[in-house]
C-alpha cells in the first residue's frame, strides 16, 4: 500500500483546520445566547432577574436605586430616565419610566440591553415588566414612555456581603437591532398595498 503524497497529507491537514475553525465559529455563536442565560438565571454581571408576581413580605430596609441611559453609536435616538432616583423598601414592588424618541427619518427598531451595579446586587433586583424584554420599533419622531416594575428580593437580606450597601444603579443602553431594516420594509408594503399575506415571495 503506497504512502501518502505530501500534497495529500497538507490537504488533510487543511481540512482539520478547516473543521476546527468552523467549529470554533459554531461555539461562539452559541455562546452568546448561553452566556445570557447564565447570566440571567444566576444574576452573573450584574444581570437583573426576571420575576412573574412581586414577593409579599416588604421589609423596612431601604435602598436607593439610580437610573441611567445610554445610546449606542449608530442608533439616532434620544433615551433617557424620567426620574433620577427611586427610593424603596426590600420586597416593595415599584414602576419607573425610561422616555425614548426616534430622531431619525426613517422606522428604526432598538433592543435596549441592562445591568445593576453593583454586581452583586444581580441575584437580587427583580424585574416583572421591562421594556427590555422585545425590541421597540419607532416611527420617525415618534416618542413613547417606557415602564420599568421591579422590587428587591428579600433574599438580600440574609447575604452578609450587602449588609452596609443600600445604593443600586440601573443601567440600560440602545442599540440598533440586528433585524433592524424589517420595520422600514413593513413600512413600505404597508404604503404600497402589501400589507398582511402580500404577494408570493414577498416580506411580510
Amino acid at each position: 500500500m503506497s504512502r501518502p503524497s505530501q500534497q495529500q497529507r497538507n490537504l488533510r491537514v487543511l481540512m482539520i483546520l478547516v473543521g476546527v475553525v468552523a467549529g470554533m465559529t459554531g461555539l461562539a455563536y452559541a455562546s452568546v445566547p448561553l452566556y445570557r442565560l447564565f447570566c440571567q438565571v444566576t444574576g452573573f454581571g450584574g444581570t437583573p432577574q426576571r420575576a412573574e408576581i412581586a414577593p409579599t413580605e416588604i421589609s423596612d430596609r431601604v435602598v436607593r436605586v439610580t437610573f441611567t441611559a445610554d445610546v449606542a453609536g449608530g442608533l439616532g435616538w434620544r433615551f433617557q430616565p424620567m426620574q433620577r432616583q427611586i427610593a424603596l423598601r426590600v420586597g416593595e414592588n415599584k414602576l419607573a419610566y425610561y422616555v425614548a424618541e426616534n430622531l431619525e427619518s426613517k422606522p428604526v427598531t432598538g433592543r435596549a440591553t441592562f445591568n445593576v451595579s453593583p454586581d452583586v446586587f444581580g441575584p437580587y433586583f427583580s424585574k416583572i415588566e421591562c421594556f427590555c424584554f422585545t425590541e421597540q420599533t419607532l416611527q420617525p419622531g415618534e416618542r413613547i414612555e417606557m415602564p420599568v416594575s421591579f422590587f428587591i428580593d428579600p433574599a438580600l437580606l440574609d447575604d452578609p456581603a450587602l449588609k452596609n450597601i443600600n445604593d443600586i444603579t440601573l443601567s440600560y443602553t440602545f442599540f440598533r437591532a440586528s433585524n433592524d431594516g424589517t420595520a422600514e420594509r413593513k413600512v413600505g408594503q404597508a404604503r404600497h398595498g402589501q400589507a398582511g399575506g402580500g404577494q408570493p415571495g414577498s416580506l411580510n
